[in-house]
């Protein structure tokens, strides 16, 4: 390195590849239970492990990235099997759900356990929140790629079926308002397209837009979605990650009694300075309006928490999406 031009960043010590555990004469894909134990260790170790890069998540052997393939794929073929022998199959769940429940339960607990280790603090809260979402969608991300047979086989079934994020009766009251009589299905389908479309602006999508910022708004709109409706993997931890991490951070306390303004009480920045707010909004206001801060340092906070917001599908609409959205647009609060 020449001299003059400071020290460089030392690159990230990832940890080694997991190795593929040895299952003895054990059929991964046996049962649920069986199919579980030989993925958990996988799942704990790309999301879970401490890492010093938040960016990238530690990475499994590529011995054990097929057998989980293999796996998962042997377990959905037996469970179609037995669904297509099975007399009273319309009674029986689809394949593949009891997996995908058992992953989004594995991500509600991780996402707790991360809020259990929240600091007390609120000025640190941010500065917690930032590197521990990261790590947290580094590893979603991978986990996306590992298991994208579930994706494949069971999320794009369920969304053929209407069970995805956004459904014909979410959209239905609105097009069937501007359906007229003698239309034809070609033009009632487009308007249904058009409604999808109105819904995916609001995440960022404009017509002409490129099919990765496309991509963005609809994993938006997938993380925003109701806990029953069937996502992708990503999505998936994504949503967990707002029910179970933000939205208790952003939960106002409720009032005590029947506390009324006091008389002459006037609001602040168009706020009510009176009433509680919640961990986060109070953490976001210490940051953005204290004094001696790093200015870009609380730039890139307050970008990476944003960003943390869109992508989990806190909506734009919300107060708090609303304040970092205009700091990093005016620079000021």
């Amino acid at each position: 390195m020449s001299k003059g031009k400071g020290k460089q960043a030392e690159p990230a010590v990832l940890l080694p590849p997991m190795s593929n555990p040895s299952a003895g004469s054990a059929n991964p894909s046996a049962s649920l239970s069986s199919l579980w134990g030989y993925l958990l260790p996988a799942l704990n170790h790309i999301v879970r492990s401490p890492s010093n890069s938040t960016d990238k998540a530690p990475v499994i052997d590529v011995s054990y990235h097929m057998g989980i393939h293999t796996a998962t794929y042997n377990y959905f073929t037996m469970q179609v099997e037995a669904v297509s022998t099975n007399k009273e199959r319309e009674k029986l769940t689809p394949s593949g759900t009891d997996l995908y429940e058992h992953i989004d339960k594995y991500y509600a607990e991780v996402a707790r356990e991360l809020l259990l280790g929240a600091p007390e603090d609120d000025s640190s809260l941010i500065h917690y929140i930032v590197p521990c979402f990261n790590r947290y969608a580094a590893g979603a991300h991978s986990v996306n790629r590992l298991l994208n047979y579930v994706n494949r086989h069971y999320v794009k079934r369920a969304v053929d079926e209407d069970r995805g994020w956004l459904t014909l009766s979410d959209i239905f009251d609105a097009v069937a308002k501007a359906i007229q009589d003698g239309d034809s299905k070609e033009k009632i389908t487009s308007k249904l397209k058009e409604k999808r479309t109105e819904e995916l602006r609001k995440w960022g999508w404009d017509e002409g837009g490129t099919s990765e910022q496309l991509t963005q708004a609809e994993s938006c709109a997938e993380a925003a979605s109701p806990l029953d409706r069937v996502v992708p993997l990503s999505a998936l931890a994504l949503r967990r990650f707002r029910t179970e991490f933000l939205e208790p951070l952003l939960a106002v306390p409720k009032l005590r009694g029947n506390r009324k303004k006091r008389p002459g009480a006037h609001a602040v920045n168009g706020s009510a300075p009176n009433l509680p707010k919640g961990r986060l909004a109070r953490a976001v206001r210490e940051l953005l309006e204290k004094q001696d801060a790093d200015v870009e340092e609380r730039k890139r906070l307050a970008k990476e928490l944003a960003t943390a917001l869109r992508v989990t599908g806190v909506r734009d609409g919300h107060p708090l999406r609303k304040k970092l959205d205009k700091y990093l647009m005016t620079g000021t609060v």
